[in-house]
């Protein structure tokens, strides 16, 4: 059988950028270099995100229920917009980053050694009573407690956090607001309405797919890797004694890093198939996404959703990456800037995320990425839009490592082996001349050193000079399970517009980046978008995760879909895409106006499984067209009599 080929038919999510269906969080990194309808449609939408403007039968009303045209948008709102967006400093909604809560441990005694008294409720003294405590009491609520001798207690205190910068969604939108999302952690409510935006984004009814495969031929991967951390999650939990609370039901379960897979199969898609919740560090969207299409080019899936959805913006992350030395701290951003001597001044924290530059460390950022593959024969049948594939994922680790957090080896192999499958599916002459790379480009000193060396030499290795580099981390920061997957949602921007996007937070490249083979650009690089065919996307995790992946332009896909098929078969097909591409833009431009359409079925549709149809050759499950047939199996039939 011929292999089939993963082809990506939908994506979509959140970052800081905006939303990512139809390249609008692409066009608002790029959006100098957008022409001006594209510009003031992405500014209108994010409006409407922002709650800036109010959205009403396809138009827009500003405060005072008056209408305002594109132009009066951009105008009125862009410079609001635009500093709203992107990396950017923490806002309070997140965490106040001047007045972080701890607690400060007091020590108490009375004055010159004699006892010091209080009086306290009755119900709040601890259990056991501390053994130089008395109590004498006053009522039936209220006792006298005398302290014989010192007693340790934990004040409330606020201090500053030397990291105040992150990648943070639009100022104003709350993912939460937009379905019955009680009790659920930020990182869940984002995953519901990043795979909605990436499921409606194909233009194909989800029934409609559904009723075209069997019921196991669906499956979805997704996972964080930080869990859920806030008062709903694993934050609640573990901090709800240390507050004097109590645990909840729920925040040990929605804690859990599966959670975003298992919402998606609960709550969105209703499937039965295959899932999984694959965690490779900072790699962890290429593990996921390598999983889906090994499922789909073995046979073994015809759809497959692919994602991650991450909300690290809190104080432990801050504090815990902080103590590691790898974020980009106030300090260090200053002296980078030469402000030490004036400390008043402000840092430009919208250029905290500096890849390939002087930098100081990363940036954090919240963030939900979706790609809906399929297999290219069902692309093809469905007529839906193909907006790239994906050939091969490759996965490494690094060996024996003195250090969990140092890079490695392991990135050489997956880099390596990427460029050399593209090279046998394309000819050397398409990598050497119509390739680039996203970059992982963590903004560390580290990272900078040791990805352009590995980037510089694999060029070196294939003969490829002036190889275009570009690094999404310096607009959207870094979202740790997510951050590949904002690197693809941003590639399928560049085969869009034939715009690769500069490093534009950076003057230069540091003076210890290597840059023989390489080019690095602080400004946004036009080309022909006929002119892309490859984009190899590149991760490096803690712990020695490598990830690279090969991403072919949609053209490209076209031309391999057309050799298979036929010109009649692909003309056919073109001709059902015209419905799919009409349905897509209808929901494009209903999301503009903030109508996201969620998809969220909590209790709906059951499946009775005592109404399962069991038989010796497959079952027949409720609520799905096509029955599941047990496969022939002859895998080990040569080691059986």
């Amino acid at each position: 059988m011929k292999s089939r080929l993963p082809v990506i038919v939908g994506f979509g999510g959140y970052n800081a950028a905006g939303r990512s269906s139809f390249h609008h969080g692409f066009r608002r990194t790029v959006i100098e270099s957008m022409d001006r309808r594209a510009r003031q449609e992405t500014l209108a939408g994010l409006a409407v995100m922002m709650k800036l403007v109010r959205p009403l039968d396809g138009a827009y009303l500003g405060e005072d229920g008056s209408p305002l045209s594109l132009a009066e948008i951009d105008s009125r709102f862009a410079e609001q917009i635009l500093a709203s967006t992107l990396v950017r400093r923490i806002e309070k909604q997140h965490l106040d980053v001047d007045a972080a809560h701890w607690q400060k441990s007091i020590s108490v005694s009375g004055a010159a050694g004699s006892a010091l008294s209080f009086v306290s409720n009755r119900k709040q003294l601890p259990e056991p009573l501390p053994g130089n405590w008395s109590v004498e009491e006053l009522n039936a609520t209220e006792v006298r407690v005398t302290l014989h001798d010192s007693c340790e207690f934990k004040v409330d205190s606020y201090r500053a956090l030397p990291v105040k910068s992150a990648g943070q969604l639009p100022t104003g939108f709350e993912p939460s607001e937009h379905y019955n999302s009680r009790f659920h952690p930020r990182g869940l409510s984002m995953a519901i309405v990043g795979v909605t935006d990436a499921l409606r984004s194909t233009g194909l009814p989800w029934q409609s797919i559904v009723d075209r495969v069997a019921p196991d031929e669906i499956a979805v991967y997704a996972s964080c890797i930080m869990s859920q951390l806030d008062e709903n999650g694993f934050g609640g939990l573990m901090q709800s004694r240390l507050k004097g609370g109590r645990v909840t039901a729920k925040q040990l379960a929605l804690g859990l890093n599966s959670m975003p897979a298992d919402f998606i199969n609960a709550y969105v898609l209703g499937s039965v198939g295959s899932t999984g919740a694959i965690t490779g560090a900072c790699a962890t969207f290429l593990y996921n996404l390598q999983k889906g299409i090994e499922q789909i080019a073995a046979g073994k899936a015809r759809v497959v959703i692919v994602g991650s959805s991450e909300a690290p913006i809190n104080q432990e992350c801050i504090e815990g990456y902080g103590a590691m030395g790898a974020l980009a701290t106030e300090d260090g951003l200053r002296q980078i800037e030469g402000k030490t001597e004036m400390a008043q001044d402000e840092v430009d924290f919208r250029r905290a995320s500096r890849p390939f530059g002087e930098n100081c460390g990363f940036t954090l950022a919240e963030a939900c990425q979706f790609v809906v593959l399929m297999d290219d024969q069902l692309a093809l049948e469905l007529g839906a839009d193909i907006h790239g594939a994906v050939p091969d994922v490759f996965v490494n680790a690094d060996g024996f490592k003195k250090s969990i957090s140092a890079p490695g080896p392991g990135n050489y192999l997956t880099m390596a082996k990427a460029v050399a499958s593209a090279v046998q599916l394309l000819g050397i002459d398409a990598v050497r001349q119509h390739s680039f790379i996203q970059a992982h480009g963590s903004s560390t000193p580290a990272n900078r050193v040791t990805e352009s060396e590995l980037l510089d030499r694999i060029a070196a290795a294939f003969a490829i000079e002036q190889w275009p580099v570009t690094a999404v981390k310096a607009f959207v920061g870094h979202s740790l399970a997510t951050a590949s997957g904002d690197q693809l949602i941003s590639a399928l921007g560049c085969f869009k517009y034939g715009i690769i996007p500069g490093i534009k937070t950076i003057d230069s490249p540091a003076d210890d980046v290597y840059q023989q083979h390489l080019s690095f650009a602080t400004h946004d690089r036009r080309v022909d978008p006929q002119a892309l065919e490859v984009c190899f996307i590149n991760s490096k995790g803690f712990g020695g995760n490598n990830a690279s992946a090969l991403v072919l332009a949609p053209q490209v896909v076209e031309r391999m879909l057309r050799k298979r098929y036929g010109e009649a078969a692909f003309a056919a097909y073109c001709a059902r895409r015209e419905e799919t591409r009409a349905a897509a833009q209808e929901y494009d431009q209903q999301a503009l106006q903030g109508q996201l359409q969620i998809i969220y079925n909590f209790g709906h549709d059951l499946i009775d499984d005592q109404k399962i149809e069991l038989g010796s050759e497959g079952l027949k499950v409720p609520g799905f067209a096509q029955p599941l047939l047990f496969k022939q199996d002859d895998r080990y039939s040569d080691m059986l009599d």
